[in-house]
């Protein structure tokens, strides 16, 4: 809504010194922009969110020992399950497995998301976290706040490059049925450096990525667009919000715009620019 209000307030402005022809050009395409943006939000966290509790799922077993949040900016990724799910961890099989089953109901989970149905994560090999090794994650009825979320995702161990860091090369071939509006799809290859914490792996939240690469999708209405990271997402796990790095996301026959994250740290600041302007905004 903050994102929605400022970028309208600035086309307010423009129509004052612009042709009507060329505002109403602009107010169309910041409605496009923001349908775009708010549906390409809603699978990057959903996704995400199944690695990140796959992942602790498997550095943590299948009895969690939850986290008491201890500030406003400070997450607890284990808390996302809460007494909500249940973890069943298969390291005999051929084929390992983690399934995480919410049951059939919705229940309330610790970051205050409705969850119910399955996050099923299998992978060939001894390791979860061997060189090589590949993630494959999908989803069993799995519901979010009533959007059903759908696809896979795949993650491949890349080794270490250079500087030493493990690299994970991440596909997400996916759609998501919302509860009203239709269903949007979402596709996307990143790559995610593990710049800190690979050595703490029973404590995930110190860890810390630097996350490059692209995603494209369609709307509910129909749009596609495409998502690029021109500046490395640097994402700690002990906060909410990515801390810094660019996206640009560019509607087909729309106007592109860049949010940039900033550089202050653990907080939810950020802004957008676009149409040769630029906003403040909050990330939720």
């Amino acid at each position: 809504m903050q994102k929605r209000k400022s970028i309208f307030l600035g086309l307010v402005a423009c129509c004052l010194v612009t042709s009507f022809v060329a505002c109403k050009k602009a107010a169309k395409d910041a409605a496009t922009d923001i349908t775009a943006a708010n549906d390409n939000s809603m699978a990057e966290s959903n996704y995400n969110d199944a690695i990140n509790m796959v992942d602790a799922s498997a550095a943590l077993g299948t009895s969690f020992s939850f986290r008491t949040e201890t500030g406003a900016n400070v997450a607890r990724i284990e808390d996302v399950l809460g007494s909500c799910a249940t973890v069943t961890i298969d390291t005999v099989s051929a084929t390992r497995k983690i399934t995480i089953d919410f049951g059939t109901t919705d229940c309330v989970c610790p970051d205050t998301k409705k969850r119910r149905g399955k996050i099923i994560a299998t992978w060939a090999g001894t390791r979860y976290r061997d060189q090589g090794t590949v993630i494959t994650i999908g989803f069993d009825n799995y519901f979010v706040n009533n959007n059903q979320i759908m696809g896979t995702h795949k993650t491949t161990n890349q080794g270490l490059n250079t500087a030493g860091n493990l690299v994970y090369k991440i596909e997400v071939s996916g759609s998501i049925v919302k509860s009203v509006g239709g269903t949007i799809t979402w596709n996307s290859t990143r790559y995610r450096e593990w710049t800190a914490g690979a050595s703490t792996p029973m404590n995930p939240l110190d860890d810390a990525y630097s996350i490059t690469g692209s995603a494209n999708g369609t709307t509910v209405l129909g749009t596609s667009y495409t998502i690029n990271i021109t500046q490395p997402l640097i994402r700690k796990m002990s906060c909410y919000w990515i801390e810094s790095g660019k996206i640009e996301l560019t509607p087909t026959g729309g106007t592109t715009w860049t949010l940039d994250y900033g550089s202050t740290g653990c907080d939810a600041d950020a802004s957008v620019s676009v149409l040769g302007l630029s906003y403040n905004i909050k990330l939720f």
